[in-house]
């Protein structure tokens, strides 16, 4: 079995939409594997939809402005479909601190020993 022209054209016109959705939003974070996923099918697909309706522009037999309108409404469900998905608690980071004994020791804080604690201080004691 030979693999034709629009599953490849389908995945680069996929890949570039991706890309540039990415480029404008921003990031996509842990959805990219499924925006790459809806584009490509939704490029594949507009493409067999242009070849009905008779698109205009065309490479070889790849409709590409079928093909890309397609690949956005699927991009478009992935979003949606984050937007309304429940989001998942996230763990606690954990926290890796160094006490203030280790960094006087170093030079980089004060001790908590030689810190003076608020309040009435002691009168010096008068020398004769």
């Amino acid at each position: 079995m030979i693999l034709g022209p629009a599953p490849v054209l389908a995945a680069i016109v996929g890949l570039f939409h991706v890309s540039l959705y990415v480029f404008l939003r921003g990031r996509a974070g842990a959805r990219l594997p499924f925006l790459l996923l809806a584009a490509f099918l939704g490029a594949w697909a507009g493409d067999t939809v242009g070849s009905r309706l008779g698109d205009p522009l065309t490479i070889g037999d790849f409709h590409v402005a079928a093909a890309s309108f397609v690949a956005w409404l699927g991009i478009g469900l992935v979003a949606i479909l984050a937007i309304l998905a429940p989001e998942r608690p996230r763990e606690p980071r954990i926290r890796l601190s160094i006490g203030r004994r280790v960094l006087a020791g170093l030079g980089r804080a004060e001790s908590p020993d030689t810190t003076p604690e608020p309040g009435p201080q002691p009168e010096p004691e008068a020398r004769s």
